[in-house]
């Protein structure tokens, strides 16, 4: 049985994978910045007939004292924690840099870059003394150095996070302390996320040629979360990518694009 902390995780990929974790006999804290969303989040996790335990911490992850609280808490919870996973993000507008508010540039960087950093320092002061943890961090567009209008500032955090994760994993490789580090690599997940932009409900109006490429490789959070808690938990090697959008796959899905028809906006809008 592990003990699992997912920052981030009232909505989406992190609710997807807690409720998969907790299928399977593990216990789980969610995390956000939402209550409200915290609560339906718990109301769902709690209705599952499951032997894994779920509990919730409100935690702004750019506030390093709510960190050390959600870890506190996890401890007083769950005694250990096991897997740290760094999901917690946020979208940009769609637009050039140069339309960005400094506020709007500012959040997406503190979110997705420094809370994962925060989070990550905070979480290795435990683990380093206990000789023993995962921590797991959400790789995104740009990690893979691809680029796009209107992903500019999100896919510059991303790509940062990557080489983050790959500079953390080699230093706890050099002082051999038994932690491992590991990168997630969820692909394209069709949830609210690609439409909405900072957090905040502010809408993303996606182009027709983007929904197009956005209907072959998207997939629902479920499925995703399922096959990466299964590669977290078989997982004993540092440094390793958990990808499953993987690039034969994602050459599959066009070449075979005219016969498999998708279309997940529409499964949007009605709330899916």
């Amino acid at each position: 049985m592990k003990n699992v902390v997912i920052t981030g995780s009232a909505r989406g990929l992190g609710l997807e994978m807690a409720k998969v974790f907790i299928k399977q006999g593990h216990n789980v804290v969610i995390s956000d910045v939402n209550n409200e969303n915290l609560e339906k989040a718990m109301k769902v996790l709690d209705e599952m007939n499951v032997e894994g335990n779920a509990y919730s911490c409100y935690c702004d992850i750019t506030n390093y004292e709510d960190i050390q609280n959600l870890i506190s808490f996890a401890k007083d919870k769950m005694q250990t924690i096991d897997i740290w996973i760094n999901n917690a993000g946020v979208n940009q507008s769609d637009k050039a840099i140069w339309e960005l508010e400094e506020r709007d540039i500012s959040k997406v960087i503190d979110i997705d870059l420094k809370g994962t950093m925060l989070c990550s320092n905070a979480i290795m002061k435990e683990f380093d003394k206990s000789k023993s943890g995962a921590i797991y961090n959400v790789e995104g567009y740009g990690s893979n150095d691809a680029k796009m209008l209107g992903l500019s500032i999100y896919g510059t955090s991303k790509r940062a996070v990557t080489y983050f994760t790959d500079a953390l994993a080699k230093e706890c490789e050099t002082r051999a302390n038994g932690v491992i580090i590991g990168k997630l690599s969820p692909g394209i997940m069709i949830t609210d996320f690609i439409t909405n932009s900072l957090g905040n409900g502010e809408k993303i109006e996606l182009s027709e040629k983007t929904k197009k490429v956005y209907n072959i490789l998207g997939d629902y959070p479920d499925v995703v979360a399922d096959f990466l808690v299964k590669g977290m938990l078989k997982n004993t090697k540092n440094g390793t990518r958990i990808e499953w959008l993987t690039s034969g796959k994602a050459a599959r899905r066009f070449m075979f694009s005219a016969f498999n028809k998708r279309d997940f906006f529409n499964a949007l809008e009605e709330g899916k």
